[in-house]
């Protein structure tokens, strides 16, 4: 601050004095931490950046990008020495292979048995643990156990249930005078795919509630209230009401349990490993096959490619669908 005679000048008139100690509240302190540019705040955000960015690209991005490179190659390890490069015969190889489309069938019906069966009971039990009443927290947390366990122990576990010499299935049924003698539950051809459904489901629903269940807790309760003014039932409010406003919900867990059912693996070579008789023989179980019992790493790099091209299509067309509803 300057000095100035008139402010210092303790005669001087009311007014100036006034103005000048004005000036002085106004003018600008001297600031120890000066506000850096845009630029600067962008070259101090890479700058930190920069480590997370190199740790992605080694670890996320160079495999990426090199397993695509091995899908354009015709790269066995039982004779590693002579690595050819066939540009995309790999994918032609696959496309008229027979076994190739049976296995998208039956990873298709698969999908869709357990993305339909996981969005029932996932809105049934959302839309029961959004009511108040005594146990909910109990049921809530009894609600977790299956995703907090993992697919390697959720595997063994329905492995042992599904067992033909002494499952808790085969019990079960024994008793309740269903069968006779006990079942050779996952030789069946006709069973295995549902059962595997089952173990998968059970396993995925817990998220898919917690997904769902948040959705229905963002719903404003104003808007039933008014329906209920305007002579709404109960059928009338969730048809309305609740499912136009579970939509962002229903896409989330679509796409989320689509991704985890065309590449699941853990559950198929667990309880059945393909069989019995290719009944179970999947996409994902035969990128395994092509790529760690054939040694065929590039016909196995092409079928992981094809999946991901699959899981990213349909979760586009999900998302364009669901956004026009929003």
């Amino acid at each position: 601050m300057t000095w100035c005679p008139e402010a210092a000048d303790p005669a001087a008139s009311g007014p100036v004095r006034k103005t000048l100690q004005m000036q002085d509240i106004k003018r600008p302190q001297r600031r120890w931490f000066v506000r850096p540019s845009s630029a600067y705040d962008q070259r101090s955000a890479m700058l930190f950046l920069a480590p997370m960015m190199l740790v992605l690209s080694v670890v996320a991005v160079f495999p990426v990008l090199y397993s695509f490179w091995i899908s354009l190659h015709d790269l066995k390890l039982t004779r590693p020495h002579r690595v050819p490069f066939v540009w995309f015969d790999n994918y032609v190889k696959l496309f008229t292979d027979p076994l190739f489309w049976e296995s998208v069938g039956r990873t298709a019906s698969f999908t869709v048995m357990s993305v339909l069966a996981i969005m029932v009971i996932a809105t049934l039990m959302s839309l029961l643990l959004n009511e108040n009443f005594r146990g909910r927290r109990v049921l809530s947390a009894i609600l977790l156990i299956p995703w907090a366990i993992p697919y390697v122990a959720n595997g063994l576990m329905w492995k042992w249930i599904y067992d033909s010499g002494y499952g808790a299935l085969n019990g079960l049924l024994m008793q309740m005078g269903l069968i006779d003698k006990y079942v050779v539950m996952l030789g069946d051809t006709a069973k295995t795919m549902p059962l595997i459904t089952n173990a998968f489901v059970w396993k995925e629903v817990p998220l898919a509630t917690i997904l769902l269940l948040v959705t229905l807790k963002s719903i404003r309760a104003d808007l039933y209230s008014a329906a209920k003014v305007d002579g709404a039932n109960v059928l009338q409010r969730f048809v309305h009401i609740t499912l136009p406003q579970l939509v962002p919900g229903f896409a989330l867990v679509m796409i989320y349990e689509s991704m985890m059912a065309i590449r699941h693996f853990d559950l198929f070579f667990i309880l059945t490993e393909g069989g019995p008789a290719d009944a179970s023989h999947v996409v994902a179980w035969q990128v395994y096959v092509e790529t760690f019992r054939k040694l065929a790493f590039g016909t196995g790099s092409a079928l992981a490619y094809i999946m991901a091209v699959a899981t990213f299509v349909l979760a586009y067309f999900v998302i364009r669908s669901t956004s026009r509803k929003l």
